[in-house]
């Protein structure tokens, strides 16, 4: 018997009745520990587990703490696939034929046999059996290393768009007995990167468009919850966004779990830091000893998902620079590749980059596939001037700084805030707000506009990963206390999108959008700057109470339209058409007194597993269903049934109010409560209610 931590933040140490089974100083890596020889067989067990997060600080970003990932009791007969002991790779594939490779090691353990049979077999999605193999095998040691390659005919390949997945099964068999079943994901397809070319997938040239993700879930917490995890790729992928980096850290095994059925291509990043420190308390005390078990432990877990297309062993880390004899980046980025290649040969290695000039000792190594840049949009198009011949991947970009529902005008004056990566924030506005017109943004990023632009128009960048794509706890930017989270998010904590989340949906998908904003809820005269993103039209024509203010179009390589339209009143209406023909409709109207509250939820129906998620969204609205712009009322939940409110949220970077309980204001005229589910049948009831409002009530079913 084993037992396997996914994670367990930070310095964990395990006891099985007493007897000590080791330390984890790294807070993000999973681990197994042998429990066999020290259990009492058919009385009590008891295991231990001791956390210390005491010294801090020991991470940028809120980590959370404790055991905030799977456990699970693993049971083994003696003869046994070893642990992560599989690793599948498909060097053909095309829609004709693919040759899988397996290599697979088989743990001897003290089992008294010399020769076991072992098969292989490939179902595909639909649990059919595509092709078998089998092979007697000499255990020549405690572990027993074996290779196989079968062929698949006319094989569904696996992409961003179609993420098909086969299954190998692979059985242990001694003297006809079975032993052993391990499965091991299967999505066939072939890729590389080109330093012309970009990003080919399948033959097929293709922009990686990601996101930097840090591992919390906003009112959760960093415990992982899987429809938590599995929401936010379903808000991202309805975004256009086929990829995500895992900042900074390996992710939870579950999420690349989603990530391998829903489509995404990962970015699997090992380090924050290497010797030289961020935080005072980090990683950098432990990289000495641990790096090397902890990067093997990361590649062999993760190597058999299909989603993970690239390796990173470092971000921005402190030994880019060094003069004289300081070479420590260079000896340490091509001791780290070796490890990984060691292991994985089919994926190439980055490092991401925030200095990419040519004294950088990490590319200077030598070692790097792809180099990776972060921010430096303007310095793209002069990459194979500055690196003759190598791949680029736009490691992270953009760090626009936005509050859902805020808007600072003229939407075309400039904020960069602070001044300086070095300075304080010195001017900003008094309720602690970025403007969402996409015209605030850090010193060192740049508008996603400006952004997207570089990389639409440069074939040489293979991929982008926007930071961020969801707001996070921890690491407050521009401003500092009492704002206690990120301003970066595409879409803000609660998981609501801010006005980009439709730039970028115009831009990386094929659908028709039409999003105009801001509000209709201003004083009588004020000049307000109405922008629109469209696609899939020729135009948008803007009317305000029915008359018509023009048609806009986007010229060259604008990614809007803008009106400045003098405020009066009414209802606000834009109309996209194509050759003539209308594509769609957006109508604003101005919204009266508070009145009511609106409920909506993403799912009805949730599994009685004790762990699924209903995001129910609360509304601020006048009597007609307009969204208040600037509600903030205080609101009250009640529940009944088998459930209970994981978490309360409204999006608000400078909220201090729990996230737990059965009260929270709204923000900008909207809220979350997150509802989780009990183990029994039930129906539930979330009534929601605030002062001079009118309550509203929801129903979700629980079913096992």
């Amino acid at each position: 018997m084993a037992i396997d931590f996914d994670g367990v933040y930070r310095n964990s140490e395990v006891w099985i009745n007493g007897h000590y089974l080791g330390l984890r100083p790294n807070g993000y890596i999973s681990f197994r520990y042998e429990l066999s020889p020290y259990l009492h067989y058919g009385g009590q067990n008891t295991i231990a587990v001791k956390v210390d997060n005491s010294k801090q600080p020991n991470a940028r970003w809120y980590s959370g703490s404790g055991i905030y990932r799977d456990v699970r009791l693993v049971t083994l007969n003696k003869v046994h696939v070893e642990n992560w002991g599989s690793f599948v790779s498909t060097p053909v594939a095309n829609e004709s034929i693919a040759k899988v490779n397996i290599q697979l090691k088989i743990n001897f353990g003290s089992a008294q046999v010399t020769t076991v049979l072992v098969k292989n077999l490939i179902f595909d999605q639909g649990h059919k059996l595509v092709v078998t193999a089998e092979k007697t095998v000499k255990l020549t040691g405690v572990i027993t290393a074996l290779q196989e390659e079968l062929e698949v005919k006319n094989p569904s390949l696996w992409s961003d768009v179609r993420p098909y997945l086969y299954t190998v099964q692979t059985q242990v068999l001694i003297k006809g007995k079975l032993t052993d079943t391990y499965e091991t994901p299967l999505g066939i397809r072939t890729f590389s990167f080109d330093a012309d070319r970009g990003f080919v997938l399948n033959g097929k040239e293709m922009k990686i468009k990601g996101v930097c993700n840090h591992h919390d879930l906003g009112a959760l917490g960093t415990a992982f919850n899987v429809r938590a995890a599995e929401r936010q790729l379903e808000l991202l992928k309805a975004m256009g966004c086929n990829a995500i980096r895992t900042s900074h850290n390996p992710p939870a095994p579950a999420l690349l779990d989603l990530c391998d059925r829903m489509g995404f291509i990962v970015m699997d990043e090992a380090f924050d830091m290497w010797v030289k420190k961020k935080s005072e308390f980090d990683y950098h005390l432990y990289f000495t000893k641990w790096h090397q078990k902890d990067l093997e432990d990361q590649i062999l877990r993760d190597c058999d998902h299909p989603s993970v297309f690239i390796w990173s062993v470092g971000n921005e880390i402190q030994e880019q620079w060094g003069t004289g004899k300081d070479t420590t980046g260079r000896v340490i980025a091509r001791e780290l590749v070796k490890i990984v290649k060691s292991l994985d040969q089919t994926r190439p290695v980055t490092t991401a980059n925030n200095d990419v000039n040519l004294y950088n000792n990490v590319i200077q190594s030598g070692a790097i596939d792809l180099i990776g840049y972060n921010y430096n949009h303007e310095k793209w198009k002069d990459f194979h001037k500055t690196y003759p011949g190598k791949k680029l991947i736009a490691t992270e970009t953009t760090s626009a700084l936005q509050t859902r529902g805020h808007y600072d005008m003229p939407s075309d004056s400039i904020r960069i805030w602070p001044t300086a990566w070095d300075k304080p924030l010195l001017m900003g506005n008094e309720d602690f707000s970025c403007s969402a017109y996409d015209n605030c943004y850090s010193p060192w990023g740049s508008s996603h506009e400006a952004s997207l632009k570089a990389f639409i128009d440069d074939p040489l960048v293979s991929g982008m990963f926007v930071w961020t794509g969801f707001d996070y706890l921890g690491e407050p930017t521009p401003y500092e206390w009492p704002a206690r989270s990120f301003y970066f998010g595409i879409l803000d904590l609660a998981g609501f999108p801010k006005d980009v989340y439709y730039l970028y949906q115009s831009v990386w998908t094929d659908q028709p959008v039409l999003h105009i904003f801001p509000h209709w809820n201003w004083k009588a005269g004020q000049v307000i700057d109405v922008c629109a993103y469209y696609s899939q039209a020729d135009e948008v024509e803007l009317y305000l109470n029915g008359q018509s203010l023009g048609k806009k179009s986007k010229a060259n390589d604008e990614m809007k339209v803008t009106w400045r339209v003098k405020y009066e009143p009414g209802t606000l209406k834009a109309i996209s058409r194509k050759n003539g023909q209308v594509v769609l409709e957006q109508t604003i109207q101005t919204a009266g007194k508070a009145a009511k509250v609106i409920l909506l939820a993403d799912r009805s129906k949730l599994k009685a597993n004790g762990k699924d998620l209903s995001y129910i969204t609360v509304k601020v609205t006048d009597l007609q269903g307009n969204l208040i712009p600037d509600a903030g009322q205080l609101l009250s939940f009640k529940l009944s049934g088998d459930a209970s409110i994981a978490g309360l949220d409204n999006g608000c970077p400078v909220s201090h109010e729990s996230f737990k309980g059965s009260r929270h204001k709204a923000f900008n005229g909207l809220a979350m409560a997150i509802i989780k589910a009990g183990h029994t049948k039930s129906s539930i009831q979330l009534t929601v209610n605030g002062e001079g409002l009118k309550p509203a009530t929801i129903a979700l079913d629980l079913n096992p």
